[in-house]
């Protein structure tokens, strides 16, 4: 068993060695980690910037686009075998559909490799010809990030943490589940359907949390089990915290398959793709969290505060171990959908993904990577238009419902400080004193591309040129 491991260490040892080398002499990889939590988009985030790559006459803010240095950018077959390729094809036909619609959102690991083919600028364009270099995209569900945070806690820990996060919840599931976990408590004798019943409360409570826009549902597997859906490593529970649990007792039971799930569901996915990322696009319901009221807004402050822990490993932590040297070098947060709010608003709206990067910094005590804040949206599903009503001129946003109706919609101003929703959210409001905030769905609208254009966006040209602009 040693030997084994320390044999996949050193071939893993190899490879990053022979990756660094094979970018620094030949032809340069980038890896672009993206995540976000659910329905932030990541799914068509990635299928518009690949489409934008391919054909960027939409994409003046990148500047080897601008200055027409991309000769020419085209999918290649991914270099990992063993991980599902993005279904960029599929996804984009549901895009531009003669009925357009939402494509399926990310529900595990998948990779798409974009290359470009690029000028070289300054001296070297006279001594060299153009070069590639390659675009590894590696997609990838935000609540898995989070259970990075899982690796430095002992059961007895992260129990006590979410049982407080359950108290006082309104939800009827979050009261159900803290009743049982009360019941089961110094528990000698059990039975394994006493555990997944266990398991299933909590899952339903973390899946009514969710609805009610909280972003930390700890562990990020249970909302998304996958292929592990069943298994004694994603049927555990908080429970309260005992003396003297009983050797064979459910407490203890649970705290086994705790640590069972770090081992063989964390581990391996931060050893085998978050490891091995270079640069990382966290996308960001904000709107949505704004619409469900100050508690899902700070609720997405300590999640992002989390994230960045997640990019901060201290000097003996399991990151630090797992990283060897290698760090992500730049960090967007993204607030989507900007295209839900007229482009008046799209400064406030930045502002106050701003405000919430800076108060993550501080309270993650975060100084790593390069890190930057933007409003955008990768698919602009709506147009704009201004109406006077009742002596007031709104500002309103048009496009097609997922029902099919067309809507003009005002969903209320966002304030020009922050600091507004902040306090009131830090300060444990119950809802916003002076407004309410409300976000439709839109539904894609139909598209007709020219020739070199990929689908219309908002700044995700900008995102790109943060991301990756340096490299080109």
């Amino acid at each position: 068993m040693v030997i084994g491991t320390l044999a996949e260490e050193l071939a893993r040892g190899v490879g990053r060695v022979g990756d660094t080398i094979g970018g620094t002499f030949f032809e340069p990889v980038i890896r672009l980690g993206v995540t976000g939590l659910s329905r932030a988009g990541k799914t068509v985030f990635i299928t518009s910037l690949v489409a934008n790559l391919m054909d960027r006459g939409r994409m003046p803010g990148l500047v080897a686009a601008a200055e027409g240095r991309i000769e020419a950018a085209y999918l290649q077959p991914q270099p990992d075998d063993a991980v599902p390729r993005f279904d960029y094809e599929r996804h984009l036909a549901a895009l531009t559909a003669a009925e357009p619609h939402w494509p399926d959102g990310t529900r595990a690991v998948s990779q798409l490799r974009l290359s470009l083919r690029v000028r070289s600028t300054g001296l070297l364009a006279g001594l060299q010809g153009p070069r590639v270099v390659h675009l590894d995209i590696v997609d990838y569900p935000g609540e898995w990030l989070l259970d990075l945070g899982l690796m430095e806690k002992d059961y007895a820990t992260w129990s006590e943490g979410m049982l407080m996060r359950l108290e006082g919840r309104p939800e009827p599931e979050a009261a159900a589940y803290l009743e049982a976990a009360r019941a089961a408590r110094d528990k000698a004798d059990w039975t394994e359907p006493e555990a997944q019943a266990l398991a299933r409360a909590y899952t339903d409570a973390l899946g009514a949390m969710r609805k009610a826009g909280l972003s930390d549902t700890s562990p990020g597997r249970f909302l998304m089990p996958g292929e592990m859906a069943g298994s004694p490593a994603l049927t555990f529970a908080p429970l309260p915290r005992e003396g003297a649990p009983p050797r064979r007792g459910l407490w203890r039971e649970m705290a086994r398959r705790f640590e069972a799930y770090k081992t063989r569901i964390v581990r391996p996915f931060f050893r085998d793709h978050f490891a091995r990322i270079d640069r990382q696009v966290v996308l960001v319901d904000a709107l949505g969290a704004i619409h469900h009221g100050p508690a899902a807004v700070a609720d997405l402050s300590r999640t992002m505060s989390d994230i960045l822990s997640a990019f901060r490993p201290g000097q003996n932590s399991f990151l630090s171990q797992l990283l060897r040297g290698r760090r992500v070098e730049r960090i967007l947060f993204a607030a989507t959908k900007a295209d839900h709010l007229h482009h008046t608003q799209h400064p406030r709206l930045t502002a106050f993904m701003e405000a919430l990067l800076r108060q993550a910094r501080d309270r993650a005590q975060y100084a790593g990577a390069e890190t930057r804040a933007m409003a955008l949206a990768a698919l602009r599903a709506t147009t704009e238009e201004t109406r006077e009503h009742q002596g007031r001129t709104l500002n309103l946003v048009r496009g097609t419902l997922l029902d099919g109706r067309r809507a003009a919609f005002y969903p209320g101003e966002l304030p020009e400080d922050p600091a507004q929703l902040l306090s009131a959210a830090e300060s444990g409001a119950a809802r916003w004193l002076d407004a309410d905030y409300d976000v439709m769905r839109f539904a894609p609208a139909p598209l007709t591309l020219r020739t070199g254009e990929g689908p219309p966006h908002i700044r995700l040209d900008r995102a790109a040129q943060f991301l990756i602009g340096d490299r080109l």
